[in-house]
């Protein structure tokens, strides 16, 4: 049964949070790469993932629970053929 209201519209952003994060971290990653890369980096230092590109992909990582609690209902309301 669908929520309509509040409750709706809290779950629908509950499950927008994991890919904007996702997205942002994608979208942060290119500009630091388009970026010219440190002179005092060396090779062994070098990370190719920035520090807000870390935190936003960990974010997309934490607020992935409510993606695989909607995997799992339906994974059991269908299982598919055997």
């Amino acid at each position: 049964m669908p929520q309509t209201g509040f409750l709706g519209a809290a779950e629908w952003l509950r499950l927008a949070a994991a890919p904007t994060f996702a997205l942002m971290a994608v979208v942060t990653g290119v500009q630091e790469a388009a970026q010219p890369a440190m002179l005092c980096m060396t090779t062994v230092d070098a990370w190719p993932l920035g520090a807000m590109t870390q935190m936003y992909l960990l974010m997309a990582v934490f607020h992935a629970g409510p993606w695989l609690v909607l995997a799992s209902r339906r994974s059991r309301a269908d299982p598919g053929p055997r």
